[in-house]
Parts: structure tokens; C-alpha cells; sequence
């Protein structure tokens, strides 16, 4: 968030702060969820540049779409593991892995 736009709410009597001080996360609770966040957005991504669709990739990977479109919106009962593992059926290496992970967050 911009200074500008923080200063605005802070003077209109708005909390500003981040996801985790709001809902109290240790620094390693905040690390998992940007690492979810950050391999679903890769995955979201890979997807899309491999031209396949929800339901496409989903019968590729012997799931579903409600289950690739969890795995995209980084739900919480989507494990790391298979997140990693949808990535890899899509194409992304280990290295490309590692990068996603290592992408800052937005």
C-alpha cells in the first residue's frame, strides 16, 4: 500500500496493518501462507500459459476443477505437496519451483 493511501485510512480512524499482524501469525505461519500463496499463483499462471483449461488440467492430473480451482486460490486443505506436484505436471521444473517460491509477494 502507498504512503498516501495509508494515511488516508489511518485519518479516517482505519487500522492499517498486514494479514498476518490482523490475524496474529507467527513469522512461520506468515512464510507457509506466502509459500501457498506464491505456488498458487504459479500454478494459476502455468496453466494458463499451457492454454488449458480448469477442468482440462484437472482431468490431466486425474482431479477435478473445484479441486484445481482450491489448489489456485491457495485453500488451506490444498497441501504444499500437491500444489508442488500440479506445478510439475504442468511443466515447471525444480528450479522453476524454487523461483516461484522465492518470488516476493505482491
Amino acid at each position: 500500500m502507498d504512503a498516501k493511501k495509508r494515511r488516508r485510512l489511518e485519518s479516517a480512524d482505519f487500522a492499517v496493518g498486514s494479514a498476518a499482524e490482523f490475524l496474529g501469525l507467527s513469522a512461520e505461519e506468515s512464510a507457509l501462507v506466502e509459500m501457498r500463496l506464491a505456488l498458487s499463483r504459479a500454478l494459476r499462471e502455468r496453466r494458463g500459459e499451457a492454454g488449458l483449461t480448469q477442468a482440462a488440467f484437472a482431468r490431466r492430473i486425474g482431479s477435478s476443477q473445484s479441486r484445481v480451482a482450491k489448489m489456485e486460490a491457495g485453500d488451506p486443505s490444498v497441501s504444499l505437496d500437491l500444489l508442488i506436484r500440479a506445478l510439475l505436471a504442468v511443466g515447471a521444473s525444480r528450479r522453476d519451483v524454487g523461483q516461484a517460491l522465492a518470488r516476493r509477494m505482491a
